[in-house]
């Protein structure tokens, strides 16, 4: 093995989850405990932290508090949505990340994000190899969408998927409770796969979830949604409905009436109105229903109470193999999961994939997990997703409200000004 001393950087890219700082603290940690890594380095908002020069000296915080990242939402570093160019076309951008690599004697780079960080991480290997700068990239996966290519599921995924479980069932409850014809409609995240919103059958499965569930992996034909809703109201006088934000046409057209309205950082659609839009066109149809939408929103991603342990476990494995990985040498690579099950219990392993391989590639929910109809989905799924999001939060508490993690976010000095350290 290849011996390489020097800093390392810890970035995190893209909407976040409960569970991301999990991994961001396994990195840490085994950072820390690395001799290999000098000094522990966070990139403030993603790459654009490292392209600003704006970064963390992490040796700098507490422990109790750093250990409180295992539990507490949103990004701690601070995330971006940035796109970087091909770097044969402009490499502004690279030329700019290697300096500060330079000056920060950076030699680890760790990036915790879904598809689009990872074709981040992928250019950014591609650039320093080519330019001689010998710096191991690895990429820490995340997203609630769990669509990401080659990995059996995603850090984030299962503490969303319990939170729209659990979510479902409430309001089903609540849906129930008059004598008044009701038609509810959720709208969950998910673009291009149906993951998150097909969680949505294990509010089912426990016994109180939605009568109909559409997923972006089916054409959505506004008719037969229609007849769908217009019958399971006859019959019940109730109806709970559960869509993807992303769900659209034959044509592939989004339903969602925000489609056009912006794009995010990565050039993609941001949606948004569609159980509004749903709902007004249901009223018309079913006049004597009150018809509810309800967008959960940011609270989906960031329901840190509602967190699964395992998948905060796992979260908390892939940043510090990450680090172990990179420590011992290999480089250009993202930590994936594969699941077994031995005498009848679930077990997950870790693997890693080539940043190249995995780059902007959409992992969606295979067409026989959801029902002939296109409109609920198979037993399949609730057999994959049930061992994802067990365990209850271990988060601390403080008069029965979360302690979350305070860090100091000390900004790391360069160690140099770049132009005599070597390549």
């Amino acid at each position: 093995m290849n011996e390489l001393k020097g800093a390392c950087v810890i970035g995190q890219s893209g909407g976040p989850t409960a569970v991301i700082n999990a991994s961001v603290l396994g990195a840490i940690q085994t950072a820390l405990n690395s001799p290999q890594i000098t000094r522990v380095l966070g990139a403030a908002n993603g790459i654009k932290g490292v392209l600003n020069g704006n970064l963390y000296d992490l040796g700098k915080e507490d422990p109790v508090e750093l250990e409180l990242l295992k539990f507490t939402p949103s990004s701690a570093l601070g995330t971006c949505r940035y796109k970087m160019k091909d770097p044969a076309i402009d490499d502004c951008d690279y030329a700019a990340l290697l300096d500060t690599f330079k000056k920060y004697d950076v030699r680890y780079f760790f990036y915790n994000g879904g598809n689009d960080s990872m074709d981040t991480c992928n250019k950014i290997s591609k650039y320093m190899q080519k330019s001689g700068y010998e710096c191991r990239v690895m990429g820490i996966p995340k997203t609630i969408d769990n669509d990401l290519f080659g990995t059996d599921h995603c850090p984030g995924f299962a503490s969303a998927a319990k939170y729209i479980a659990t979510s479902c069932m409430e309001v089903k409850h609540d849906a129930c409770c008059y004598d008044t014809g009701m038609v509810t409609i959720i709208e969950v995240m998910g673009r291009n796969a149906g993951w998150l919103t097909a969680s949505a059958a294990l509010a089912s499965y426990a016994g109180a979830g939605p009568d109909l569930i559409y997923l972006p992996e089916v054409d959505f034909c506004m008719d037969t949604f229609l007849n769908d809703v217009e019958s399971i109201y006859a019959a019940t006088g109730k109806c709970l409905v559960v869509v993807s934000e992303g769900i659209h046409d034959a044509d592939g057209n989004f339903i969602s009436e925000a489609k056009t309205n912006s794009n995010d950082g990565f050039g993609h659609a941001q949606l948004g109105g569609l159980a509004n839009k749903l709902a007004e066109i249901v009223r018309g149809r079913i006049a004597s229903a009150k018809v509810r939408a309800i967008e959960p929103s940011l609270l989906q991603r960031c329901g840190t109470h509602l967190a699964s342990t395992t998948d905060a476990l796992e979260a908390y494995n892939a940043g510090k193999v990450a680090v172990t990985a990179a420590v011992e040498g290999e480089t250009d690579k993202m930590v994936a999961f594969e699941r077994e099950t031995i005498y009848g219990q679930y077990v997950c392993h870790t693997k890693l994939l080539s940043l190249e391989y995995v780059a902007n590639a959409e992992r969606k929910v295979p067409r026989e997990w959801i029902n002939a109809a296109g409109n609920g989905i198979e037993m399949a799924f609730i057999d994959y997703c049930l061992p994802l999001i067990q365990g209850e939060t271990g988060m601390k508490t403080v008069q029965a409200l979360p302690r979350f993690a305070r860090l100091k976010k000390v900004l790391a000095k360069p160690c140099c000004d770049g132009s005599t350290c070597k390549g």
